[in-house]
């Protein structure tokens, strides 16, 4: 029996693969290159549709290793119980954190500078002026804090918010200050202007973002999300969307892909009137804000990258500091001031 690698690119485009291993191309078609019993290590073809990466895995008897290249693995889960035990599942960390965190900064700005009215307006050759939000001096919440939701600090910093809270499955403490637990979001998401999704799909994230998750969002809050589709739940957004309340910038959805004529394609995502904005769009400081469970932000250098971290690391005990944009990091001296 051969110790083979099943992998979804064509082995002679890949530099540096080592002697030994036969090495099987298979990128979702309907044959399989070879008898799946004699898989040792399979990379799971990428972008495919739901269900064709897993087909395989109920003949893999002797497989070791199953890699995703992305970066959350709910679309294999449905077939890990086919799995013979100690069978060792690694995600694509290190991979994907720069891409995202680019979307997710580019999302957010063409959201509150209103990037998509003026390509529409170029489009009817019409010139279009007015005020748009900015993004600095704004209170952004990062729902999911893994090596994404760093990267998507790590360029948040540059473009002066005032405030960034960060939330994960448990508690723990960064450099740049507390990771707040899941149980407190509904704490959090009331002083948010700028809501990013960056969480895996798990049982406990799938529809996070319900009727009261949004209910407690700001008037005006923009909602991003970057994570997965059934994160949110698209009939309480959508009940948002329409009233105009809250706006929302989507790189995934549900369901994916959206087909045509889904009310999510007509929705008004605009901000509503009345918030008080200084000439450049940042909001005049004249508003008191509640900053429990907020901390500031400070750049981070030398970060490494690692291809594929499996398990992930145990998160450190928890210790309460925060961090001030001005100071290097370490213990601020008070709250940021209101």
């Amino acid at each position: 029996m051969t110790a083979d690698v099943w992998l979804p690119i064509p082995p002679d485009e890949i530099e540096g693969l080592p002697e030994g291993p036969a090495y099987r191309y298979w990128n979702g078609e309907e044959d399989f290159p070879a008898d799946p019993a004699d898989c040792a290590f399979y990379v799971v073809p990428y972008m495919k549709p739901s269900g064709l990466g897993i087909r395989p895995l109920p003949q893999m008897r002797s497989v070791q290793v199953v890699q995703t290249l992305s970066a959350g693995i709910d679309h294999v889960e449905p077939g890990l119980g086919h799995l013979p035990a100690g069978v060792r599942l690694c995600n694509a960390r290190g991979v994907h954190e720069a891409s995202t965190a680019e979307l997710a900064l580019t999302l957010i700005l063409a959201s509150l500078r209103g990037v998509p009215d003026f390509v529409r307006a170029q489009d009817r050759g019409e010139w279009l002026g007015g005020f748009r939000p900015a993004l600095a001096d704004r209170n952004v919440l990062i729902v999911g804090y893994g090596s994404i939701g760093a990267a998507i600090e790590d360029r948040l910093v540059p473009f002066e918010v005032a405030r960034v809270a960060r939330v994960a499955r448990s508690a723990r403490t960064t450099a740049r200050g507390p990771v707040h637990p899941l149980t407190e979001l509904p704490a959090l998401l009331p002083e948010a202007d700028v809501v990013i999704l960056s969480t895996p799909l798990t049982e406990a994230t799938r529809g996070l973002v319900n009727a009261d998750f949004l209910a407690r969002m700001k008037d005006g809050a923009l909602l991003v999300n970057v994570a997965r589709g059934p994160v949110v739940d698209t009939k309480a957004l959508l009940a948002e969307l329409e009233s105009g309340r809250v706006t929302a910038a989507l790189d995934v959805t549900d369901p994916e892909p959206l087909p045509p004529g889904h009310p999510l394609w007509q929705a008004r995502w605009r901000t509503p009137p009345g918030r008080r904005r200084g000439a450049d769009g940042r909001r005049a400081r004249t508003e008191p804000a509640d900053t429990r469970g907020w901390s500031t932000s400070t750049c981070r250098a030398g970060a490494r990258r690692t291809l594929v971290r499996c398990p992930p690391p145990s998160p450190p005990p928890r210790r309460v500091t925060s961090t001030a944009a001005t100071r290097p990091p370490g213990p601020s001296p008070g709250r940021w001031p209101r």
